[in-house]
């Protein structure tokens, strides 16, 4: 009783200083342990809603990938493919050559006995002249001294001869009173007939020797322009080399080498389409001449067409296209021509029948630009025919058709084109 008595009055009992201090330092260790379980609860809380968060993502990521998986097996899946529909048209076999346009008359001017220098060239390429126009001089220094000893030698055998025929004629009169001898009046005939012989030697060099100084001044054979300048004053120039060149403009030569069997299409009189790609013209006109045979060696026939060019607007030595109709016009469907693949006048196409795609090979009509055209017994208007994508098609696959659009350029709903089976080069330009 006394022990419980004395601890309840040191309980009542005021707390000494170091009393004190124990207390405290003991609180501060409770606080200090109390304080990690305080930080630690809003980051387990903060963790757990991470993880909740980023499973829900999960679960929804797997969801959306599981939607969009393709379970059709591709060999199954319908192919895309662009169609287009064809269409009907009016088709007429032609033949297209090229050809050249020719002046109707050319002339290279230049010496043609003699060699020189060239003194003058009077005229430039464009330079319209008129016959007998002066259009270059040689440097005749030599030609004309060469002409002019000719023709002083030319007038002494003239002078000898007159002096001989007049000898020769008063012998002759002296026969008939017996003064002179038969031989001597013969003898002298013979030397007359000697002199007028060499005179007339001597004229004949005198003319070649007059040639060869007309050569020294050149001049216009017909009217015409200059095509050609080919030499300067102070170049030497010998016989057979051109200075200028003439050519007449106010009729054009169309020629055309055609193959052999085109013989009876390109007959004279026969119309044909001429296109000069120099000016961008188009006109017809008729065949004008052809050749009785073919080339030996090329097996061509030569084709000329004239055309009338008085304002001389056709350049010559240019390239010149020329078509001729061949046969009558017939039905045909077209397609464009990037939908097939030809091989010996057929095609190959594919034409969709519903959602299927059949391979057809048909025969070809012909072809113009980028169309073809075929029959419409092998193809009728209105059939859907495989433009793109066919490269990865076969014969009854399923497919997904984009129709595109496709009608015939203006003017070939009736056109004239090559045929497939040879004999031209495509439409012409």
């Amino acid at each position: 009783m006394r022990d419980g008595l004395e601890y309840a009055q040191r309980r009542a009992e005021p707390i000494e200083p170091m009393d004190q201090r124990a207390h405290d330092e003991h609180r501060d260790s409770a606080e200090r342990a109390s304080a990690p379980r305080q930080r630690t609860l809003p980051l387990v809380l903060t963790v757990a809603g991470g993880a909740v968060v980023l499973t829900v993502l999960a679960v929804g990521l797997s969801i959306r990938a599981a939607h969009r998986v393709n379970r059709t097996a591709l060999a199954e899946a319908p192919r895309p493919v662009t169609v287009a529909e064809a269409q009907s048209a009016t088709y007429r076999d032609s033949r297209t050559y090229v050809g050249e346009v020719a002046p109707w008359v050319e002339a290279n001017i230049g010496p043609q006995f003699i060699s020189a220098y060239v003194e003058t060239v009077l005229v430039r390429p464009g330079a319209v002249v008129k016959e007998h126009q002066v259009l270059a001089t040689l440097d005749c220094t030599h030609p004309s001294a060469a002409t002019r000893a000719v023709e002083m030698q030319a007038r002494a055998v003239a002078a000898r001869m007159r002096a001989a025929s007049d000898e020769a004629a008063r012998v002759s009169s002296l026969l008939d009173g017996g003064f002179v001898a038969p031989n001597e009046a013969e003898q002298k005939d013979a030397v007359s007939a000697a002199a007028r012989a060499q005179l007339l030697a001597s004229q004949a060099d005198l003319l070649k020797a007059t040639l060869d100084v007309r050569d020294c001044v050149l001049r216009a054979p017909f009217d015409g322009e200059i095509a050609t300048r080919t030499f300067d004053p102070g170049a030497l120039v010998r016989p057979g080399a051109s200075i200028v060149s003439v050519v007449d403009r106010s009729t054009v030569r169309v020629t055309v080498d055609a193959t052999e069997k085109d013989f009876d299409a390109l007959a004279p009189g026969t119309m044909v389409g001429v296109d000069m790609l120099a000016i961008g013209a188009h006109l017809s006109a008729p065949v004008s001449r052809r050749a009785p045979g073919a080339d030996p060696k090329t097996r061509t026939v030569h084709v000329e067409v004239d055309i009338a060019d008085p304002n001389r607007r056709y350049p010559v030595g240019t390239t010149a296209i020329v078509r001729v109709d061949v046969g009558a016009a017939q039905a045909a469907t077209a397609v464009p021509i990037y939908c097939a693949t030809q091989e010996s006048g057929k095609a190959q196409i594919f034409v969709v029948e519903g959602d299927v795609a059949r391979q057809r090979r048909v025969p070809i009509v012909g072809e113009s630009g980028g169309t073809l055209y075929f029959t419409p017994q092998t193809l009728a208007a209105g059939a859907r025919v495989v433009t793109e994508g066919r490269e990865l098609l076969s014969d009854g696959d399923r497919v997904a058709a984009k129709l595109e659009a496709f009608s015939l350029p203006s003017g070939q709903d009736e056109v004239d084109a090559p045929s497939a089976r040879g004999g031209g080069f495509g439409r012409p330009l």
